[in-house]
């Protein structure tokens, strides 16, 4: 029986698995990417992309193509509640989607179904001549030890008649949702966070309306129940209308109703406006959710197996992939129970409030919805995510222990996104996005914060020569091809797993590479920056980057950013070898080579 080979196999090409298998094709890995449906999503499912998520993309140099569908963009939220003696619904109040206080790129949501998604993703994938195979899905899988490299067995069926298929594969990955055949084998079961069950309506439309907020994301509570609103792409609308919940006294878990029923709510929540529909796009009586957490999911693990299958990390490192996202899962599932929860909760009229506001005080006005969600919008933007202390995330717990480690005064968070900062990049002198300058290659950006040159000119100097010590973490993990790398290869010219971007606190004029950088970081001319460029945020800073991350203007310091934009570690720069010393020390706890053995020669 002849068995192809792949080095993973992925069940489900939805967002997570398709971000996963693009990933790896970028960089350079044989997929096997099966799904059972026909067709890629249509229309519906989620729709929300969130402000880290569309920066991720930017890093993937795919929000072009995203944007290309003119999705809607949510800058704002609108709250709406009913007013006394029924007279129907009124504003009472509005806030920021992404407020001022997240420094995020793209302050808004951005709208659009999960099929045009999946397309961009599909695109990319036939650039690296990868095909999502449709309808298939999997039958079963073994680690039957007959091959040590591709240890596990697959077989594959088409969904529509009885022709099969069977390969070997490193690593299986299952992407198939809430009726995964791979977790049911493995006899993982789903536990639910929330007892309390609501079945919801989610209806995709084009509206003729008189509601003023129609093009804005609104919650909407009345006497007749609630509503949200979602805009979306070409003039549609999605609403979210609560059917049911396992309070109600006739709770029927397997409630449905029609798209009539569903419309005819919505035209009673609404009053005294009107909403009529043109026509229905889609209709469902139930939700998806969850995209923006798939697309770090598979990132997470993404950048790791190709540490690991790549030669840089142990394979223990993979244990990370379940600490870190696993948390976030269970952070999401008790936000989402509780949001859920006080949405589909009848909200006071405002007479009731008004008369709460009299015996309260001033503030008793503002439900805890609104306070749920004024308090959740860093976690809504994706912006909350943070990873807690492992090999990866330097604490004082950590096997590195220099005292170089977190310098005084550093802002810098390890496992939280490293914040933005905008730079001119020297040889050409364009303004740029610091924090994108290193696209989603995975590398870890180790950036050079080199304060004033006269002033750090030696320590500049000393980490370059410490870096090309043979035994150094850098120096250790080596382009093998490194004799025929291409001049014009900007990112990784000495390894496929480390870019260095050197930032001076000077003005670009100021700088000259040539004679200001050694060798090795004259390699990387095209990350060599200016922080000469004001920030509001550090109004008064003469040089905002480094201001920004904490670091002093006239020493500067390390920062090692992880392959997904997350902070590692940050280290003083200091002359001598102890700046490379003690991140030889970070990298030795989770690389696959021994490194920073005292003596070494210089290499490169």
């Amino acid at each position: 029986m002849a068995e192809g080979k792949y080095d993973i196999a992925i069940i489900g090409a939805g967002p997570v698995g398709l971000l996963l298998a693009v990933c790896l094709a970028r960089w350079g890995y044989t997929i096997k990417l099966v799904d059972n449906r026909d067709v890629p999503t249509i229309t519906g499912r989620a729709d929300g992309v969130q402000p880290r998520s569309l920066h991720l993309l930017r890093n993937m140099d795919l929000k072009r193509a995203i944007m290309a569908h003119a999705p809607a963009k949510v800058y704002e939220v609108a709250f709406w509640d009913p007013q006394p003696a029924g007279k129907g619904i009124h504003r009472t109040g509005n806030w920021a989607s992404c407020p001022k206080f997240i420094d995020a790129r793209y302050p808004f949501t951005t709208l659009l179904h999960q099929g045009l998604i999946e397309r961009v993703f599909i695109d990319d994938l036939g650039k690296h001549n990868v095909a999502v195979q449709r309808p298939w899905t999997i039958t079963d899988f073994k680690n039957d030890g007959k091959d040590p490299t591709y240890p596990i067995e697959v077989s594959l069926k088409h969904v529509e008649h009885d022709e099969r298929e069977y390969l070997r594969a490193k690593y299986l990955f299952s992407g198939e949702g809430a009726r995964s055949f791979i977790r049911d084998q493995l006899k993982i079961k789903i536990h639910h966070k929330d007892p309390i069950s609501y079945i919801w309506g989610v209806m995709d439309g084009v509206v003729r309306t008189d509601f003023p907020d129609i093009k804005l994301k609104c919650t909407i509570h009345s006497d007749h129940g609630s509503i949200m609103v979602i805009p979306r792409e070409a003039n549609m609308v999605r609403l979210y209308i609560q059917i049911a919940s396992s309070t109600d006294k006739d709770w029927n878990p397997k409630r449905q109703a029609t798209v009539e029923e569903v419309q005819a709510s919505a035209k009673r929540i609404l009053q005294p406006y009107k909403i009529d529909w043109d026509r229905v796009e889609w209709y469902s009586p139930k939700a998806g959710q969850g995209m923006n957490t798939a697309f770090h999911d598979a990132l997470n693990l993404a950048w790791k197996l190709h540490h690991v299958e790549g030669g840089l990390a142990k394979r223990s490192v993979l244990s990370t992939y379940e600490s870190e996202r696993k948390h976030i899962a269970e952070e999401l599932l008790d936000f989402d129970a509780k949001y859920a929860a006080l949405f589909s909760q009848r909200q006071p009229s405002a007479s009731e409030v008004g008369a709460a506001s009299q015996q309260e005080g001033d503030g008793a006005s503002e439900s805890e919805f609104v306070k749920v969600f004024k308090a959740s919008t860093e976690f809504t933007t994706g912006y909350a995510i943070a990873y807690s202390a492992n090999e990866y995330n330097w604490s004082s717990s950590h096997s590195a222990r220099s005292k170089l480690f977190n310098p005084q005064g550093s802002k810098l968070l390890t496992g939280r996104i490293m914040p933005t900062a905008n730079v001119t990049r020297v040889v050409d002198a364009n303004e740029v996005q610091l924090e994108q300058e290193v696209p989603l290659n995975g590398s870890f950006r180790i950036f050079l914060f080199a304060g004033v040159p006269h002033t750090t000119g030696r320590a500049v100097v000393d980490f370059a020569n410490h870096l090309e010590r043979k035994n150094s973490f850098y120096s250790a993990f080596q382009r093998e091809d490194i004799a025929q790398v291409s001049y014009h290869e900007r990112h990784n010219p000495h390894s496929h797993f480390f870019t260095i971007c050197t930032i001076f606190a000077a003005a670009r004029d100021q700088l000259e590479i040539s004679s200001m950088l050694p060798d090795l970081l004259r390699r990387y001319s095209h990350h060599v920056y200016a922080d000469d460029l004001g920030d509001t945020r550090v109004p008064r800073a003469s040089a905002a980057a480094h201001a920004k991350m904490g670091l002093d203007e006239q020493r500067g310091g390390v920062v090692v950013v992880r392959p997904d934009g997350h902070v590692g570690c940050v280290v003083a720069l200091a002359e001598g070898s102890g700046t490379v010393d003690a991140l030889n020390d970070y990298f030795a706890a989770f690389v696959s080579k021994p490194i920073g053995m005292a003596g070494s020669q210089p290499q490169l």
